[in-house]
């Protein structure tokens, strides 16, 4: 197949606009279609967290990718900025993940190892050191590790400024349109939304967690992507502010300039269950004040829900189908998407338009789930 010129992208969040904003700016037309308005499904309740170090463990191949995607940010937020003129909140003050008992401790103790071999800067510390840095913490905190290049973003400013620069280059948004079914006619794709047809040279399926929704002509399987639920809150800080974002095993808590901090996330297997829940707000709270006392007296602003999308393997899914291909994927990111969007751009725009495959494919390959 020739290099394609019109490309439709199925999915409005962040993953989904970065495609996007990237294969316009490198010439092709591009049109984004999602069901909902953008960054309204798993992006709406994002943290933004930029934290490659924190949970995935040595030798997973998820590390490589988040690690290559953090380093891609800097300039990836700069640019984008610039090109949709809009302002994205982004930090790069750290995280400062915290044990409160012997286990947690050691794994801080293994984590600060691994990090000191691979030359990232870390500072593993005792209980009250890790006061000292975080005058908030209460006394149930043994021990923190203080990684310096971790951060975070707004997730709803670069979403939107990803879609603003996509535009400037020509890009076509179309919302309240739910793609159906995918079909080939001849060498085109045809694909079918509840309020018409559309055609282009190559599609992106890029649904999050209504991925595998999508009907695919010719593609016997099913794409294996599940919503699993995650709760997040809004919470109005008093007094002095926490300094980064602070993370345990059962919650984090990430401060913005303007005084809210954002509490999450939890981590239910709800199916397409939307709903915030009595259960996971008392969860949330109850674990962020037994850490921080003094989120006693935060006022409560509100909470979201997104849906995040999962894969049997934990792994994303990106690359081009087995079956078509002209066809591309670019889901099942979990609780990476934010973290995995320079990225997953770069490598679905390559793969797309210079047809030049990245080494990093081949393990969250769609061929894994012989799509």
């Amino acid at each position: 197949m020739a290099q394609p010129s019109d490309i439709i992208v199925i999915g409005a969040g962040v993953v989904g606009c970065a495609i996007a904003e990237e294969l316009a700016r490198r010439g092709a037309s591009v049109e984004i279609l999602d069901e909902r308005p953008v960054g309204m499904g798993a992006t709406q309740a994002s943290a933004g967290v930029l934290a490659p170090y924190i949970e995935t463990r040595e030798g997973h191949p998820l590390l490589e990718l988040t690690v290559r995607s953090l380093k891609l940010y800097d300039g990836f937020v700069e640019r984008v900025a610039e090109d949709s003129g809009q302002t994205i909140a982004y930090r790069r003050t750290g995280t400062l993940t915290l044990a409160t008992d012997e286990p947690e401790l050691n794994a801080l103790r293994d984590a600060a190892d691994f990090l000191s071999r691979r030359h990232v800067s870390a500072e593993l510390m005792d209980g009250a050191a890790a006061r000292a840095e975080e005058p908030h913490l209460g006394a149930s905190t043994i021990g923190g590790l203080l990684i310096h290049e971790h951060g975070f973003i707004g997730a709803a400013d670069l979403t939107r400024a990803l879609v603003a620069s996509a535009r400037r280059r020509g890009a076509q948004l179309i919302e309240q349109s739910r793609a159906r079914r995918i079909a080939i006619d001849d060498d085109d794709l045809v694909v079918e939304t509840d309020r018409g047809t559309l055609t282009a040279d190559a599609v992106v399926v890029a649904a999050g967690s209504w991925s595998g929704e999508v009907t695919i002509d010719g593609v016997a399987a099913r794409l294996p992507v599940r919503p699993v639920r995650g709760q997040l809150l809004y919470l109005t800080w008093n007094g002095t502010p926490l300094r980064r974002v602070t993370w345990t095993h059962r919650c984090y808590l990430v401060p913005w300039d303007n005084g809210t901090v954002l509490l999450g996330a939890t981590m239910e297997e709800a199916g397409y269950d939307e709903r915030v829940t009595v259960a996971g707000v008392r969860d949330l709270l109850e674990s962020a004040c037994e850490l921080i006392p003094h989120a006693w007296s935060a006022g409560f602003q509100g909470a979201r829900v997104g849906l995040r999308p999962g894969t049997p393997d934990d792994l994303p899914v990106i690359g081009v189908s087995a079956r078509l291909p002209n066809l591309l994927y670019a889901t099942g990111h979990f609780r990476n998407g934010v973290l995995l969007a320079p990225l997953t751009a770069q490598l679905v725009a390559d793969a797309l338009l210079e047809r030049r495959l990245d080494s990093a494919l081949a393990a969250v390959s769609p061929a894994r789930f012989g799509l």
